[in-house]
């Protein structure tokens, strides 16, 4: 069966449907307003694969059945695209500032390959949030065509086709629009100016990062005295920014080594894959709009604390936040996601939890206020690493994980004072899924149960 031309599976920001169910459409439809936006491939399926069975008429009748199962309508366009001779159509749904429902009174958001609907406190977190409107889209003000970096949009545009495996067929000002760094009349968008202008900082000043590194635990000199060893402004591109501020780092981190038999293992104070999320995370979903904050990094004898301005965005709160997964910049987050600084949407707080506890150090600690969100990564290693098959996992099974590594062994009860607000049965399929996962071993039985690192 041909294959189609959208080698991408079905995810954050894409979806396929073999055929054009008008329902199944338009809890679609809605799930990607309300959230980052994405593309709806009609005719494929779940592999990839094009069922060739689909026609225009099909496509279009479904399509406007569904809008009027959306309130209010969704802005949505299609085209047909053609992949060895098979037809495949593509809704493009961008993210809304509307908060939109089915006509039964659902409202659905993404998260991740499903269309999950929200309850009322989400509902009414999600309304507060896009009531701000959308502040990456709008035109950057005194910003002309002629800011932006041609050498930075050429080598977009190479990542753009590396990544999509075939050319980009018309002019780069063209992708810029479809991106959302340019308007439709050419005029650089705040997320343009953030990802291609030869100096952001001369209409954004605030999008400049700081690192700072102090001498031992507390923000001090080595010899108490206030101040710090190294301190760095970094602007540029965004990308620009992450990748020099991943050195700066990288620079300042110490390093070590294990010998496993013959085998010499290199050690980094902090997992690579762990900072560099926190670092790409903080960049991609901080707030914009607030001036006179910068993000910053501050690393200590003990921990690097990463601080992006702005609290969680959309219905994202602490609880949820390994499950869920909302972006206050989808257009900043996609053009981050071309450059190759994120690899899979709405996997990067899941992927820093098992990186940390993989390595042997305790999970990422987390903490909101209304105007800033704090990653904080902890060098202290407690243990040996845990299995290198655990890859995933949510926050509760990592904060158990933490505690067998400095305890050795838990029990149910034990995990219930972990994580006191979640139900005794959620808690049980954790350890269960733990255990069929090679991770943990069960010993005991009814009240004498415990568990222990396989």
């Amino acid at each position: 069966m041909p294959v189609s031309p959208y080698d991408r599976r079905p995810g954050q920001t894409l979806a396929c449907l073999p055929e054009p169910d008008e329902q199944l459409l338009a809890e679609t439809l809605v799930a990607f307003a309300n959230s980052d936006g994405g593309t709806i491939l009609i005719g494929v399926d779940e592999q990839g694969r094009t069922t060739g069975s689909v026609f225009d008429e099909e496509v279009e009748g479904a399509l406007r059945a569904a809008l009027h199962l959306c309130r209010p309508p969704v802005e949505a366009r299609w085209h047909r695209a053609s992949a060895d001779e098979e037809l495949v159509f593509a809704i493009v749904v961008p993210r809304s500032t509307e908060l939109h429902s089915l006509d039964d009174g659902r409202v659905l958001v993404r998260a991740g390959t499903r269309n999950r609907p929200l309850a009322g406190d989400q509902i009414r977190q999600l309304a507060a949030t896009k009531s701000t409107g959308d502040f990456e889209a709008e035109p950057a003000p005194g910003a002309r065509r002629a800011d932006l970096d041609e050498e930075v949009i050429a080598e977009f545009v190479a990542k753009w086709e590396e990544r999509q495996h075939r050319p980009w067929p018309r002019s780069p000002d063209d992708l810029l629009v479809e991106l959302g760094a340019l308007t439709e009349d050419g005029q650089p968008t705040v997320a343009g100016v953030l990802l291609f202008a030869r100096n952001p900082q001369a209409f954004l000043p605030q999008s400049r990062l700081t690192f700072v590194k102090f001498a031992g635990k507390l923000p001090r000199g080595e010899a108490g005295q206030l101040g710090y060893g190294r301190r760095e402004e970094i602007g540029g591109p965004l990308h620009h920014i992450i990748q020099r501020t991943w050195e700066v780092v990288g620079e300042e981190m110490r390093t070590g080594a294990i010998v496993t038999g013959l085998e010499r293992e290199e050690l980094t104070e902090y997992p690579v894959a762990a900072v560099r999320e926190a670092l790409v995370n903080a960049v991609a979903h901080r707030d914009y709009r607030l001036g006179g904050r910068r993000i910053e990094v501050r690393m200590f004898s003990d921990r690097l604390e990463i601080t992006s301005p702005g609290g969680l965005p959309g219905f994202i709160t602490l609880d949820n936040i390994v499950e869920e997964h909302y972006s206050r910049n989808p257009r900043i987050v996609a053009g981050l996601y071309q450059w190759g600084y994120i690899e899979e949407l709405g996997l990067g707080v899941d992927l820093m939890i098992s990186e940390m506890v993989e390595a042997g150090h305790p999970p990422p600690e987390f903490k909101e206020t209304p105007y800033s969100f704090t990653v904080t990564l902890y060098n202290v290693r407690e243990r040996m690493p845990v299995p290198a098959g655990v890859r995933t996992m949510n926050e509760r099974q990592a904060k158990a994980l933490a505690y067998l590594q400095q305890h050795g062994r838990i029990t149910n009860r034990e995990y219930r004072r972990l994580c006191p607000d979640v139900s005794a049965e959620t808690l049980r399929l954790d350890l269960a899924d733990l255990v069929e996962r090679g991770v943990l071993l069960k010993v005991g039985v009814k009240k004498g149960t415990y568990y222990i690192l396989k």
